[in-house]
């Protein structure tokens, strides 16, 4: 698939895997785990920013766990209408993107956030839009959290081992998360191995 029409399948995806089908799910063991590192290495009044943050459910148990300053970028417009109405105080207090975030994330000023994190987002960029990933560096300022799926989650293993396919119009694509960001001049300081996701952290270097 080329980079449009990857794009295009997020941007209009209803149904399965959906903002309001999230939203239906809430909160789960990613947000658990994003919010203890976030805890445990920031003030409650740092700027957090969730990349593909969908309808809200990670960034609405930050709220709910005390944390104050967010921001989020969505490709998908119904992202924000079902954050109004599952999540409304989040809605109106955070400061929200409507966009790829190929096309957002060039405006952001370096460090601009004290976290940023991303929950099965970046893996689903086209190759040819990789360079996003240096930009995500540079907008870091402490924190950086991938939660992604770095292998098959099923038992047979796709036929292109550095490609997968969510349904037939989705690709999600395996990446060496930690080889990523550590080349951009982070360092990761922890792994969480899940049943569906790895997490890293990484801490932007001095």
């Amino acid at each position: 698939m080329d980079h449009n029409s990857v794009r295009e399948t997020w941007e209009n995806r209803a149904g399965e895997y959906s903002p309001a089908y999230y939203a239906h799910h809430g909160p789960n063991e990613t947000s658990r785990v994003i919010c203890e590192i976030l805890s445990g290495s920031l003030p409650r009044d740092a700027s957090v920013l969730e990349l593909g943050c969908g309808s809200g459910r990670h960034l609405a148990h930050l709220a709910d766990n005390g944390f104050e300053d967010f921001s989020g970028v969505d490709i998908n417009p119904e992202a924000f209408d079902t954050m109004r109405e599952t999540y409304p105080a989040l809605a109106a207090e955070g400061t929200f993107h409507c966009g790829p975030i190929e096309e957002v994330i060039e405006a952001f000023d370096d460090g601009q956030f004290d976290a940023v994190y991303s929950v099965e987002t970046l893996q689903h960029l086209h190759p040819d839009v990789e360079w996003v990933f240096e930009e995500v560096a540079r907008i870091t300022d402490s924190v950086l959290i991938t939660a992604e799926i770095e292998r098959p989650v099923r038992d047979s293993a796709p036929s292109d081992p550095d490609v997968n396919y969510v349904d037939d119009d989705t690709p999600l694509y395996y990446r060496d998360w930690n080889s990523i960001f550590t080349s951009l001049g982070l360092v990761e300081i922890d792994v969480v191995h899940g049943d569906r996701d790895t997490t890293r952290t990484f801490r932007v270097s001095d």
